[in-house]
Order: structure tokens, then C-alpha cells, then sequence
């Protein structure tokens, strides 16, 4: 082979990796939530589950006006009749949001702009919690609760089925999710069984509040 035709090969291979998504990686150990997540469910959702959304996610875009695109312009201007991209891009940006929005020294409370407009919405970090708590364990069957900033400034809960959320056409409280929890069964089931209360209760000591405070900013 010549050598433009090495070089045409290597650029076309980096402009393909460019364009696929990839599996993040974990801000963390599998361990270091415990005991609120334990590893081996981490382990399962983000190695298996979250790789699998990513993998379908992008045999769905292939060769299509999707692809190179960001995962939020893809949301964003979705057909919501592709279930393929709807269910695979929704995974893969739902879970990337999870991991972040988590951490081993997290809990506690939200602070300045963040913990302003929580009260300024919902009338106190109390009634914040509660609202959240009730919109996760409300959820019936597979789903998420987000809490997103909507386009005045202002904080908004709801929970969307399976993998949709509300970046997509008509979905949900509208917005950008700055805080999402995924309450599938696969989340949660091999610690909490059906105790899924439990499993939103321990989520309040993991939750990243200076993460979500960036997002909340930057949104």
C-alpha cells in the first residue's frame, strides 16, 4: 500500500472512533459507594448494562444523519417513534449523568446558587427530598425521577419511563437534567430486592451536590 493510502486508512479509522460513543469510565472504584451501592451491582450496570446501551446506540446511528452528532442534539431532535435510538440514547446519556452525579464523599446538602433555587422552586431542601423521593419510588415498573433546570431558570421533578428523559420531544418536566436516578430493577435488585424506598433513601448519601451544582450553572 502507498503512502497516502496508509494515511487515508489511519484518518479514516480516527474520524469512525471519533464519531462512536464510548463507554465512560467510572469517576470511582466499583466499591466506593458501599454501603449505599454495592460493587458487584456496579459492576453489572455500569460493565454490562451502560456498555450495552452504548454498543446498541451506536449500531443505531450508523450511516445515519445521527452520527458525529452529540448525545443531547441527538435527544433533543429525536423521532420518538425510533425506539432504537430513543431507548439506546436514552440509556447511554441517563447513565453516563448517573455515575457523575454520585460520588463517595458525597451527601449532605446543596450549597449557594444550587441550594437558592431548590428553595426558590420548592419551598425548602425538605420538600425537595420528599418531592424527589416520591417521583423515584412512584415510578411504576422501570424508569427514572430527574431534577432539571428548566429554560426561566427555575427546578422542576418528574419521573420518565424506561430510558426517556427530558431532553427529548414532549417528555417529562421538560429541560436539562442536572440530577437523575435510575430506578430499573437492575439498579438496585441485588442488594434491596424489592425494597426500592430504601434504595432512594441511601441514593441522598451518595448524591454529588458540587456536580450537580456545576450542571445546574452551566445548564
Amino acid at each position: 500500500m502507498c503512502k497516502f493510502g496508509i494515511i487515508k486508512q489511519v484518518l479514516t479509522i480516527k474520524i469512525i472512533d471519533i464519531m462512536a460513543f464510548e463507554l465512560p469510565k467510572l469517576p470511582y472504584a466499583k466499591d466506593a459507594l458501599e454501603p449505599h451501592i454495592d460493587a458487584k451491582t456496579m459492576e453489572i450496570h455500569h460493565g454490562k448494562h451502560h456498555q450495552g446501551y452504548t454498543n446498541k446506540l451506536n449500531d443505531a446511528i450508523k450511516g445515519t444523519d445521527n452520527e458525529g452528532k452529540t448525545i443531547e442534539n441527538i435527544l433533543k431532535n429525536l423521532d420518538m417513534d425510533d425506539k432504537a435510538v430513543r431507548n439506546n440514547g436514552g440509556g447511554f446519556y441517563n447513565h453516563s449523568l448517573f455515575w457523575e452525579v454520585m460520588s463517595p464523599d458525597g451527601g449532605g446538602k446543596p450549597e449557594g446558587d444550587l441550594a437558592d433555587a431548590i428553595t426558590k422552586s420548592f419551598g425548602s431542601f425538605d420538600a425537595f427530598k420528599e418531592k424527589f423521593s416520591n417521583a423515584a419510588k412512584g415510578q411504576f415498573g422501570s424508569g427514572w425521577a430527574f431534577l432539571c433546570k428548566k429554560e426561566d431558570g427555575s427546578l422542576d421533578i418528574c419521573g420518565c419511563p424506561n430510558q426517556d428523559n427530558p431532553l427529548m420531544p414532549g417528555v417529562g418536566c421538560g429541560g436539562t437534567p442536572i440530577l437523575g436516578l435510575d430506578v430499573w430493577e437492575h439498579a438496585y435488585y441485588l442488594n434491596y430486592q424489592n425494597r426500592r424506598p430504601d434504595y432512594v433513601s441511601a441514593f441522598f448519601n451518595v448524591i454529588n451536590w458540587k456536580e450537580v451544582a456545576s450542571r445546574f450553572a452551566k445548564a
